[in-house]
């Protein structure tokens, strides 16, 4: 179960750090954002492969959290009289909770900026009508004025940041305990990876968070 956890977790970790990277383009402008919106939507069906492929490694991912968390439990049936933790941090103590919300927002990321669902959006407006029109007389996903609509609310952007952070939270103890779990962490580097698994996890809130607060502060008030 470790091993499965650790595994799933790390592709996990590439896909975050993918996904930011690309999700960072928007800060060179609306070619550069749209360009690679259209990459993706037009990937047919490479683009289902990997989308039921990182579902299924989610899937694994949380189940195989929840299984040791319940044998956890079952070889200790007796509660601890005073529980006093020695050694472990708090990102550690609630893996498994912030894995769940972690979990509950990516859900509603889906359905706000790849499903598009009007009702969660709480704009009132429609993301899959916005189109940018092409020099050929063409059109794609305007992804540029998506984003910037989606991120004008402040709801969206407070619980996106949250959501974010629960994550960077979650990363800052898996991706150094996934080097537990593979054996590959001793002694000597250990104080070294658990350093970087929080410089990791630091990088990747800031990143992420980046794009909502410069909106809100006023980056494509064009659109």
């Amino acid at each position: 179960m470790k091993y499965l956890m650790a595994v799933t977790g790390g592709l996990l970790l590439l896909f975050v750090i993918g996904h930011m990277l690309g999700n960072l383009q928007i800060f060179a402008g609306r070619e550069a954002i749209n360009r690679y919106g259209h990459l993706l939507q037009s990937s047919g069906e490479l683009l289902w492969v990997v989308r039921l492929g990182l579902l299924a490694v989610v899937a694994l991912h949380v189940w195989s959290a929840i299984k040791l968390s319940l044998e956890n439990k079952a070889a200790r049936p007796v509660a601890y009289a005073q529980y006093q933790p020695v050694g472990s941090t708090y990102a550690s103590r609630t893996m498994l909770m912030s894995g769940l919300i972690v979990f509950a927002f990516i859900v509603f990321h889906l359905l706000h900026y790849t499903v598009r669902a009007q009702a969660v959006n709480l704009t009132g407006q429609d993301f899959a009508a916005f189109k940018e029109a092409l020099p050929n007389g063409e059109s794609r996903h305007d992804v540029y004025k998506m984003m910037i609509v989606g991120f004008r609310s402040v709801w969206v952007s407070a619980f996106y940041v949250l959501g974010v952070g629960l994550l960077c939270l979650h990363l800052s103890h898996g991706a150094s305990s996934m080097f537990q779990s593979l054996g590959w962490k001793n002694d000597a580097y250990r104080p070294w990876l658990d350093r970087l698994a929080r410089l990791l996890a630091l990088a990747i809130f800031l990143g992420y968070i980046s794009i909502p607060v410069a909106i809100l502060l006023g980056y494509g008030k064009d659109v």
